[in-house]
């Protein structure tokens, strides 16, 4: 092999390195902006498991406010 021919084939090397190095950064750019939707995801997931949550809250206290005043009209017809 003569030197011309290492030459080019050094260059041939290095345009793949290029080539996967640009490959590469946009992985990570694609990574990232992966990384940033999963964490807003996350984040909005939270706030409806909260929703939930205190809706449940709420529900269950509303049902032993309704249960509290039934009770209480049982009592007045019974007497």
């Amino acid at each position: 092999m003569d030197s011309n021919q290492i030459n080019q084939r050094f260059s041939e090397i290095e345009r793949s390195v290029e080539r996967v190095i640009e490959v590469c950064r946009s992985y990570e750019a694609i990574n990232l902006e992966l990384k940033r939707t999963i964490g807003k995801l996350e984040e909005e997931l939270q706030q409806k498991v909260e929703a939930e949550r205190r809706y449940q809250e709420e529900r269950s206290l509303i049902r032993s406010k309704i249960d509290n005043l039934l009770e209480k009209l049982g009592d007045q017809l019974t007497d």
